[in-house]
C-alpha cells in the first residue's frame, strides 16, 4: 500500500474520532470555561491518551496567552493537532454546535422561557462544574507540580489571582511562572530530540491567518463606519468582542452588552433573559452571541443573524489558533522553551486553583449540603470513575429535587 493511500484511510477514520468525541462534549460540557478544561483532560488525557498532561498544559498555557475563549480554543486545537484544519474547524462546530442551536432558538422564544437564574437543576450544574474542576487541578497538579519549586510556583499564582483576580493578572502570573521555570530549569531539561524542519509553507499558510486577524481588526470598523451596513456594524461589533477580550467565559459579557444595549440592538431585559440561559447550557458561553444575533433581528430569518454573529465572535480565535499553533509546535521543543513551560504550566495549575474557588465554588457551593453534594461528585469521577456525563446528571437532578 502506498503511503498515500495510508494517509487517506486514515484522515476520514481521524475525523470520525473527532466528530464522536467534540459532539459529546459539546453536549454534556456544562459549567464555563474552566470546567471545560477539565471535561477536555478527561476526554483527551485520561481516556484517549491522545496527548500527555506536559502537552495538555502547553496547549492550554498558549491559549490563555491569547485573546477570545480559550476552552474554544483549546478545542480548536486539540482537533487541529489530531486531523489538521478540517480537525479544527469540525471540532469547534461539534463542540459549539449543540449550545448554538439552542440559543438561538431560546432567541425566538426568550418571553416564554423566563429567567433561569433561580432553576434549582440549573445550581446542580454549577455543583457539577466543582467536582470537574476540583478533578482536573488535582490530576494536573500532580503532573505538572511534582516539585517543590513548581508547587511554590502554582500556589502563588493561585494566591496573587485570589488577592488580584483579573485576566490581565491571569496572563501575568502564566508569563511570571514561565520566567521562573526557565530561571530555574534552565540547565536542567535534557536534550530534546530534534523537530523536522519547519515547513515554509504551512508557516506560510499560519503567517497568512496572524495578518487576517489584525487586518481585520483593522478594517472592520472602517468599513462599518463607510457603508453604514448594521450587518457589518454586527460582525465588526462581535468581532471586536472576540479578538480583544482575555479570559473569555463571562469576561465578554460586559463587553457585548455595551455593545448591543447602548445601540438599541437588544434591550436589556432581554440581554439578562438570554444571560440566564446561557449558563444552563452546555458548551462555549460564546454561544450567547448566537442569541444576540436572534434578538438583534428578529422574525422568521433571525437564526441568520444569530449564525453571523457565532461566526464573528468565533472567528479571531480560529485564526489565532491556526495561525499560532504551527510555529509553537517548533517552538515547544527547544529546550529553553521547555524550561519555561515548566514554570508555565505550574502556573496554569495555579490559575485552575484559583478558579476553583472564584468563581466556580462561590457561584457554586452557598451551604453545607451544596458542599456535600460537590464532594460527593467529585469522589465519583476521581474514585468510582463514573463518566461525566452521568455525574453531571445526577448533580442536576439533586438541585432540583433534593437542594432546593
Amino acid at each position: 500500500m502506498k503511503p498515500t493511500d495510508h494517509h487517506e484511510e486514515k484522515q476520514p477514520h481521524r475525523l470520525g474520532e473527532v466528530f464522536r468525541a467534540f459532539l459529546k462534549l459539546g453536549l454534556i460540557s456544562f459549567g464555563g470555561p474552566v470546567a471545560h478544561i477539565g471535561y477536555l483532560r478527561e476526554e483527551f488525557v485520561s481516556k484517549r491518551r491522545w496527548l500527555d498532561d506536559a502537552a495538555y498544559g502547553d496547549l492550554v498555557a498558549l491559549c490563555q496567552f491569547l485573546p477570545g475563549p480559550a476552552s474554544s480554543q483549546v478545542v480548536f486545537a486539540l482537533g487541529m493537532q489530531r486531523a489538521g484544519w478540517s480537525g479544527g474547524l469540525l471540532a469547534s462546530l461539534c463542540f459549539t454546535l449543540p449550545s448554538a442551536i439552542l440559543m438561538i432558538l431560546f432567541g425566538y422564544g426568550v418571553a416564554a422561557f423566563g429567567d433561569l437564574q433561580s432553576a434549582g437543576w440549573l445550581h446542580g450544574l454549577k455543583l457539577a462544574a466543582v467536582a470537574v474542576v476540583a478533578r482536573a487541578v488535582w490530576g494536573m497538579g500532580r503532573t505538572l507540580c511534582p516539585d517543590r519549586a513548581r508547587l511554590t510556583i502554582g500556589m502563588s499564582a493561585a494566591a496573587l489571582l485570589l488577592f488580584f483576580p483579573g485576566a490581565l493578572v491571569q496572563v501575568t502570573v502564566i508569563l511570571g511562572g514561565g520566567a521562573a521555570g526557565w530561571w530555574l530549569y534552565r540547565k536542567a531539561v535534557p536534550r530534546l530530540e530534534r523537530v523536522g524542519p519547519a515547513d515554509w509553507k504551512h508557516h506560510l499558510v499560519a503567517g497568512g491567518m496572524l495578518a487576517a486577524f489584525f487586518l481585520l481588526l483593522i478594517l472592520l470598523p472602517i468599513l462599518a463606519a463607510v457603508t453604514g451596513c448594521k450587518d457589518i456594524a454586527v460582525f465588526d461589533s462581535f468581532y471586536r468582542a472576540g479578538a480583544l477580550v482575555f479570559g473569555g467565559g463571562h469576561v465578554i459579557l460586559p463587553l457585548l452588552r455595551a455593545e448591543v444595549v447602548p445601540n438599541g440592538w437588544v434591550a436589556d431585559n432581554t440581554f439578562l433573559a438570554g444571560y440566564g440561559a446561557a449558563q444552563a447550557l452546555p458548551g462555549p458561553l460564546f454561544t450567547f452571541a448566537g442569541y444576540l444575533g436572534t434578538a438583534i433581528q428578529p422574525g422568521p430569518d433571525a437564526w441568520v443573524c444569530g449564525l453571523w454573529c457565532l461566526f464573528a465572535i468565533f472567528l479571531p480565535a480560529w485564526l489565532l489558533i491556526a495561525g499560532a499553533l504551527p510555529f509553537w509546535r517548533q517552538l515547544r521543543a527547544k529546550a529553553w522553551t521547555q524550561a519555561a513551560l515548566r514554570g508555565a504550566n505550574a502556573a496554569v495549575v495555579g490559575v485552575l486553583l484559583a478558579a476553583l474557588y472564584n468563581p466556580v465554588w462561590i457561584e457554586g457551593a452557598k451551604n453545607a449540603q451544596d458542599a456535600a453534594t460537590a464532594v460527593v461528585a467529585f469522589g465519583l469521577l476521581q474514585w468510582w470513575n463514573a463518566p461525566p456525563w452521568l455525574v453531571v446528571l445526577l448533580a442536576a437532578a439533586a438541585g432540583q429535587w433534593v437542594l432546593r
